[in-house]
């Protein structure tokens, strides 16, 4: 529920004695001096009783500007947020009213009455953490590390896969390298489950369509593809490819129906954490083509990924390198001797191949 106090949002004002220059090289998750950078509202990082909105704006000593927003997880997901953005640029630039009106329709997935699971939600199995889970409990021991995959990267792991996976996207082949590496990294024994979670925007998976153009809520599922982390490890790169594409396709009418069920039947449980990762993907969300009338922005997406108890969540951000190609970065936190070992797996899958290192392995991007 919502308490319209009739306050606004919560908006800082802030200028920097940097200029854009200084981080031209490194902007990319984690953006360096984030902390130095936003002011830490109290209070602000909460669910409930917190503001919905928190915006800043610094603006930096060459003219150019940073435009940062936190948002409340439990209103909105990242199309709700885009096209809250685009609305306000539209509003910036001149006109009237938004070209897309929002819509608040949350009553249009609400659990069923009665309630009932008519689908197989891995998600949210509860199992035991006999492997100690994957989640640091210290921030301070964890690596993060950002990495870039062009046409060259997406080339490379491509030719692993075959004939008739070729149709798989491009997130299906990253997120697949990225859950077949870490899960090396991590030494987890052989045994044992690991599970890919990936986000679906659900708004296109109801026929006939019930999500109306407007609508801001969240609409998303995270299906998790799950096996083992020797069959993962052992098979040929295809088995990871396949797996991420099939369970995508679980995501019907159906099953977010059933999910809603499934929050209303277990009290809004947790999602499995044991062994587990997710992955957003943030491209469709063209977060750095919103226009406040100075033009396309530079960095576009999340400023960092999971911290904390969430250093099992990255996310896809469309970035454009240093040579000028257009690409996807994602960023993962680890601890230092993982992170050494995924390192070394990707470049095994990316460059082993007899094919020549590029730029001498350098395309790895490190900001710490």
């Amino acid at each position: 529920m919502v308490d319209c106090t009739g306050e606004g949002v919560l908006f800082t004002e802030a200028d920097a004695d940097v200029t854009f220059d200084q981080f031209r090289d490194n902007l990319q998750p984690p953006i360096p001096c984030l902390e130095e950078l936003l002011y830490d509202v109290p209070g602000t990082q909460e669910i409930t009783n917190t503001p919905l909105l928190l915006v800043q704006v610094t603006r930096l000593k060459c003219g150019g500007f940073i435009l940062a927003i936190r948002f409340n997880h439990t209103m909105s997901d990242a199309s709700g947020l885009s096209q809250f953005l685009n609305a306000w640029a539209e509003i910036a630039r001149g006109a009237t009213k938004p070209s897309i009106s929002p819509l608040w329709r949350r009553e249009l997935l609400m659990a069923r009455d009665p309630p009932r699971i008519t689908c197989n939600h891995r998600e949210y199995e509860q199992v035991p953490d006999t492997n100690k889970g994957t989640f640091s409990s210290n921030e301070d021991d964890m690596v993060h590390r950002s990495f870039f995959f062009g046409p060259v990267e997406i080339a490379a792991l491509r030719r692993l896969i075959p004939d008739h996976l070729q149709k798989c996207s491009t997130f299906d082949i990253i997120t697949a390298c990225l859950w077949r590496c870490r899960t090396k990294a991590l030494q987890i024994e052989a045994h044992e489950d690991v599970r890919m979670m990936v986000i679906v925007n659900a708004r296109a998976r109801f026929n006939p369509p019930m999500v109306p153009v407007g609508y801001y809520g969240n609409a998303f599922a995270f299906p998790a593809a799950v096996t083992t982390a020797g069959k993962l490890c052992q098979n040929p790169f295809g088995y990871a490819v396949e797996l991420i594409n099939k369970v995508k396709g679980e995501v019907t009418e159906e099953y977010i129906q059933s999910a809603a069920d499934l929050m209303v039947i277990k009290g809004r449980c947790l999602f499995t954490t044991v062994s587990s990762f997710i992955v957003s993907d943030t491209t469709r969300g063209k977060f750095r083509n919103v226009d406040f009338g100075w033009g396309d922005a530079v960095f576009g997406g999340p400023a960092k990924g999971g911290i904390g108890a969430s250093s099992a969540v990255t996310y896809f951000i469309p970035i454009k390198n240093p040579k000028g190609e257009e690409g996807i970065i994602f960023v993962i936190g680890l601890d230092a001797e993982a992170m050494e070992r995924f390192v070394k797996e990707l470049n095994d899958m990316l460059w082993n191949q007899n094919q020549p290192q590029r730029n001498g392995a350098k395309f790895i991007k490190s900001t710490l």
